[in-house]
């Protein structure tokens, strides 16, 4: 075995955040564990991303995300708002929407209605979500006439009422099939769909989830996908129907996590038809949650991002004045695995390839790490720091698994569930296994080079790590490019 062991320096940065009403600068000192290329919230509590669209006109992406702008911990839920023409630098906007006399603003949904279905004007930005109060929770709808920037919330508010706890996250598109509008929304631990003409009037179609996947917790989250099929295996289809759903808790590895199902859609219901025994995890790490994709995202792709994060400690991670981050942005398709079942396939997106920059002998607290490693012996890989700390990753060909083991990361005493050694199967043998690692200020996302699984986990180390070890494969470091 070859071991290769490449020291790091240490980066001093200045991050650029935007707070209302202006811009101000955050010293890397002050707030270590700021990313410098995953999107934040300038100040206070951030989860679940929702309302996501591409604008076409000022050619920029939209993020919506749930958002207390009272504190760093969940409270009363809004829709804060930001933009980036590259999905990777972020301008802060005005709060869009803010609770009201209904409830709450809880995740949801944005879709462009460009025949005027809804009678708000040709081409308005329409948002779907739910509102939550004691008695329950409804789904209601808001436009916007300028780009996305401002909402009017329809005076018919809830267009769907649910009088029950947990019926909600509803994502809604457009079905050529139904010749409706399909809304996908959670209740409990199924999955209803309502279909309307409108988006104001909604008619109940089918339930999902009976004896079906994970159950150790509440659905959340959900969405249809179709997605095509990007490998040579698979003859018989182009695309097929993916259902993502995400679970707090019920995790594979505790908390929350993303699973998905695929299958068939009729236009009134979906139908689990690929392996339905299996329950399927879009990411095998402890934080990637509630992931949605863009709405209208340019060429007809399928753009995700996720909150990088977990119910067991999304409140107390040792952050200052802001709390949670989102995943990078990736790209989803299918493919076939070795057993010939479908499975996601998960690659970052172009934007976040592009920010490798030139190659490094040496390597600064971010950056981007491809890893060779053997298709024939297990391979070890360890990040680690002058105090100790480290995160040790292991390909094992025999048990054919990737895993990444943080227990010894840095900064676990804030909850006993942080500590966590996360694997994933390999499911696609290869002669020579590729893997890239995007690491940032406190997060490490993992990547088969072919997409055929993702791990997403959190770290805090007291200092940046300044050693990278391979044990049976080379590394090559590249400057991050921002």
């Amino acid at each position: 075995m070859k071991q290769i062991t490449i020291t790091l320096l240490s980066m001093t940065l200045l991050v650029l955040t935007a707070c209302q009403p202006k811009a101000t600068l955050v010293h890397q000192t002050d707030e270590p564990f700021r990313s410098v290329y995953h999107h934040s919230p300038a100040q206070f509590w951030m989860n679940d991303p929702n309302g996501m669209f591409y604008d076409e006109a000022s050619q920029l992406w939209h993020l919506y995300y749930q958002h207390n702008p009272f504190g760093t911990t969940w409270g009363p839920m809004h829709w804060a708002h930001a933009t980036s023409s590259d999905l990777v630098h972020w301008e802060q906007h005005p709060i869009a929407l803010e609770p009201d006399s209904i409830g709450t603003i809880f995740s949801g949904s944005i879709v462009i209605d460009r025949h005027n279905t809804a009678g708000f004007g040709e081409n308005a930005i329409v948002a779907i979500f739910t509102q939550s109060e004691v008695c329950g929770q409804h789904q209601s709808i808001a436009y916007s006439l300028d780009g996305g920037m401002t909402f009017t919330k329809y005076a018919g508010n809830p267009v769907l009422k649910g009088n029950i706890a947990d019926f909600r996250d509803p994502k809604v598109t457009w079905d050529e099939l139904a010749g409706k509008w399909i809304m996908t929304l959670a209740c409990q631990q199924e999955i209803r769909f309502y279909s309307s003409a409108d988006l104001k009037s909604w008619d109940y179609e089918s339930s999902f989830g009976t004896g079906l996947g994970a159950h150790g917790g509440v659905w959340e989250c959900p969405e249809l996908l179709k997605l095509q099929v990007t490998d040579a295996q698979s003859q018989m289809a182009t695309e097929k129907y993916v259902l993502l759903v995400s679970i707090n808790p019920g995790g594979p590895f505790g908390g929350s996590a993303t699973q998905y199902f695929v299958g068939e859609w009729n236009g009134h219901c979906f139908t689990c038809t690929d392996t339905p025994d299996e329950t399927k995890w879009l990411d095998y790490g402890k934080d990637n949650y509630s992931t949605f994709t863009w709405h209208n995202a340019p060429e007809g792709r399928i753009v995700s991002l996720g909150w990088m994060s977990n119910w067991q400690y999304a409140e107390v991670l040792p952050t200052v004045t802001f709390r949670s981050q989102n995943t990078i942005a990736r790209e989803l398709s299918l493919y076939t695995d070795d057993a010939g079942a479908y499975r996601v396939r998960v690659i970052p997106s172009p934007e976040f390839m592009a920010l490798k920059g030139a190659k490094a002998h040496r390597l600064a607290d971010v950056a981007i790490v491809e890893l060779t490693l053997s298709g024939t012996e297990s391979s070890v890989v360890t990040l680690s720091n002058d105090k100790g700390e480290k995160v040790m990753m292991n390909l094992d060909v025999h048990r054919r698994t990737f895993s990444m083991d943080r227990t010894a990361s840095g900064d676990c005493s804030f909850s006993t569930e942080f500590a966590a050694h996360t694997t994933t199967p390999l499911f696609v043998k290869q002669d020579t296994y590729r893997v890239i690692l995007f690491i940032d200020h406190c997060s490490i996302e993992a990547f088969d080079a072919n997409g055929y699984w993702a791990m997403t986990n959190l770290v805090f180390p007291s200092e940046p790590y300044n050693k990278v070890e391979v044990e049976g494969g080379n590394a090559t470091i590249y400057d991050v490019n921002i």
